[in-house]
Formats: C-alpha cells, sequence, structure tokens
C-alpha cells in the first residue's frame, strides 16, 4: 500500500465506525485480561458465553482463587483447551495477588510475566484498558497486514512492527479494532467481501472479489 495511502485508508475506517470497541464483554481491567486469556483459539461469542457464567459468582483474582481450579474448570468447559487455561488463568490470580495487591499491572514486562499472557493478550490489555497505542496481531490483523499491502510481514511480529511504523498517531489507539473488524467481518479469509468493503480503493489486494450474482452459488 502507497504511504499516501494509509491516512485515508484508516479515515474511511474511522468515519464509517468513530468508537470502535472490542466485542469481549467485561466490566473491567481484571475481566478484560480474564476474557482476553480464555480466548486463545477460541471465537469472541464462545468466550462471553463462558464469562457470563463464571463473572457473575467470581470476577476479582482473588474470587477466582476461592472458586478453585475444578469450579473454575466447570464454568468456562465450553471453551476449547479449558483445562489450560483454567490452569493458567488460576496462577495468575495468585500472581496478581501476591505481587501486585490484587491489580492488573499496565506495563508490558509485568503483563508478560502473567501465566498464559503472551505478547499479543498483553497488547490487547494495555491498548483497551490503558489506551496504549499497542497492536495485537492475530489471524485477522495478519491476514489484512499483507492481504492489503498495509503491513506485510512473514509472522505476527513483523507485521506488527510494520502497523506502528506505518499507521499514523492520529489512529493508533483505534486502529487495531478496525483492522479486527475489518478482517472478521469483510476481508474474510476465504472469500474477501470486496464489493462492500469501504477501504477497498487504497487495498493492493487484486483482483477484487465481485459481489455474488442473485441465484447463483
Amino acid at each position: 500500500m502507497k504511504t499516501a495511502d494509509i491516512e485515508p485508508f484508516f479515515a474511511t475506517l474511522k468515519a464509517a465506525n468513530p468508537s470502535p470497541q472490542t466485542e469481549l464483554e467485561y466490566t473491567s481491567v481484571f475481566e478484560l485480561l480474564t476474557a482476553v486469556l480464555l480466548s486463545a483459539q477460541a471465537t469472541d461469542v464462545g468466550v462471553n458465553k463462558a464469562t457470563r457464567k463464571l463473572f457473575p459468582v467470581a470476577n476479582t483474582p482473588q474470587a477466582i482463587l476461592d472458586l478453585g481450579l475444578e469450579g473454575l474448570e466447570n464454568r468456562i468447559k465450553t471453551i476449547g483447551l479449558y483445562r489450560s487455561k483454567a490452569k493458567h488463568l488460576m496462577e495468575t490470580c495468585r500472581m496478581l495477588v501476591t505481587l501486585h495487591a490484587g491489580k492488573v499491572p499496565d506495563t508490558r514486562e509485568a503483563l508478560e510475566a502473567l501465566p498464559g499472557v503472551g505478547r499479543k493478550t498483553a497488547n490487547v490489555v494495555l491498548n483497551v484498558a490503558f489506551g496504549q497505542p499497542t497492536m495485537a496481531v492475530d489471524t485477522h490483523i495478519f491476514r489484512v497486514g499483507n492481504r492489503t499491502g498495509l503491513a506485510p510481514g512473514k509472522n505476527p511480529l513483523e507485521v506488527e512492527k510494520q502497523l506502528m511504523k506505518r499507521v499514523p498517531a492520529e489512529y493508533a489507539v483505534d486502529s487495531h479494532h478496525w483492522l479486527i473488524l475489518l478482517g472478521r467481518y469483510v476481508c474474510q479469509a476465504r472469500k474477501p467481501r470486496c464489493w462492500e468493503c469501504v477501504v477497498a480503493p487504497y487495498c493492493d489486494f487484486t483482483p477484487k472479489t465481485p459481489a455474488p450474482v442473485p441465484g447463483k452459488r
């Protein structure tokens, strides 16, 4: 993507969705961290289904510890890899209580030191909870970055670094949400919906996918 196209690319996304939000449901920084930790290889819909059972019962680190591993597993077992996620979450809660007075830290180093919290999870928490201009590259952002030519890279870290360089500062905080939503609902893996994409004029992907003909599969 040409440098001159990047600003209008994001300006168009902003005009279409001025205040983008995560689709994970949460009411506190700890709930957000928990939801993101549980979201690996799972959909936001699936995570929300589980946390609606969990959070009314336990939504603080100490409450999760009091619930116990079995109690936690029973409330999140609809999510894939729930046993390992439950173990990581319990260990994370123990560290939050003992090292951070039950509060979620606001630095990358402290977040990534928590069990089950990698770079992507830390980036989401730093961005959504603390308003930092980070870029959590999931499968959607990785695909959009490469397909559009906005931030080509062979792995998520390369794409992240390209995006951090190329996204204009005024769009940096919200760009993570715009790109995820673009990849999830429009720039889909199997068949990108180019005919309804508001940023198609700035995208390098060719040939653009035509609109489906009514009556034909």
